[in-house]
C-alpha cells in the first residue's frame, strides 16, 4: 500500500496538518458557501490529490500542535495519526513519499532513508533559516520544497524521478583529517 508519511518533528505546524487533511476550520469556511450562495473559499483536500497519485495510506506525526485529525477527516485514505514516538525510523522506512516541515533533523533523516522528500517551509517563522536549507537541497535536486499555500500545486506537478540520492557524509575521513591535523596520527 503506497504510503505518505507527514512529519512536523518536535514542533507544531498546524497549517500543514490542516492543508493535508482539510481541518474543521476549512470545512467551516466551505460550509458558509450555501448560506451566501457564493464561493468565498474553494479548497480540495490534499488527500484527494495524494489518492489520485496512487497513495492509499497517510501517516501523520502531528507533534505538539492543536490539530489532531480523526479517521473521518480523510475517508478516502487509510489515516494513522500520532503525536510523538521514541523513533520514527520505521515510518520513514515504510513511506513511499515523505512530506516534512523544513527542520534540518527531519530533512536529513528522510534523505538518509533514501525517501523522496517534499519539504513544506513554514513561511510564518521569523528569520526563516528553514527556507535556506530547503532552497539549497532543492537546487542540488535532493528534494522538492513548497509552502502550505503552494502544497497542492506542488503535489500535482511534482516529478519525483528527477530527485537525486543524498549521499551520506564520510565522518571517518573527517576524523582522520582532524587526527592528522592535531598530530594524533
Amino acid at each position: 500500500m503506497k504510503t505518505v508519511f507527514v512529519t512536523v518533528g518536535t514542533t507544531s505546524f498546524d497549517e500543514l496538518i490542516e492543508r493535508i487533511t482539510l481541518s474543521k476550520n476549512l470545512q467551516a469556511r466551505n460550509a458558509l458557501r450555501p448560506k451566501f450562495n457564493k464561493v468565498y473559499f474553494c479548497y480540495i483536500p490534499t488527500t484527494y490529490t495524494l489518492k489520485a497519485r496512487g497513495y492509499e495510506r497517510l501517516v501523520l506525526q502531528v507533534g505538539g500542535g492543536n490539530v489532531l485529525p480523526t479517521a473521518d477527516a480523510c475517508p478516502h485514505v487509510k489515516l494513522e495519526v500520532f503525536r510523538f514516538k521514541d523513533s520514527i525510523e520505521e515510518d520513514f522506512k515504510q513511506a513511499d513519499l515523505v512530506i516534512s516541515h523544513a527542520g534540518s533533523g527531519s530533512c536529513l533523516e528522510a534523505l538518509g532513508a533514501g525517501k523522496p522528500l517534499l519539504v513544506v517551509v513554514n513561511d510564518k517563522l521569523m528569520n526563516n533559516h528553514q527556507l535556506e536549507l530547503a532552497m539549497q537541497l532543492q537546487a542540488d535536486s535532493h528534494l522538492l520544497y513548497c509552502t502550505c499555500s503552494t502544497l497542492e500545486q506542488t503535489l500535482n506537478t511534482m516529478d519525483l524521478s528527477s530527485l537525486k540520492p543524498f549521499l551520506p557524509g564520510q565522518p571517518k575521513h573527517f576524523a582522520n583529517y582532524l587526527d592528522k591535523a592535531l598530530g594524533f596520527k
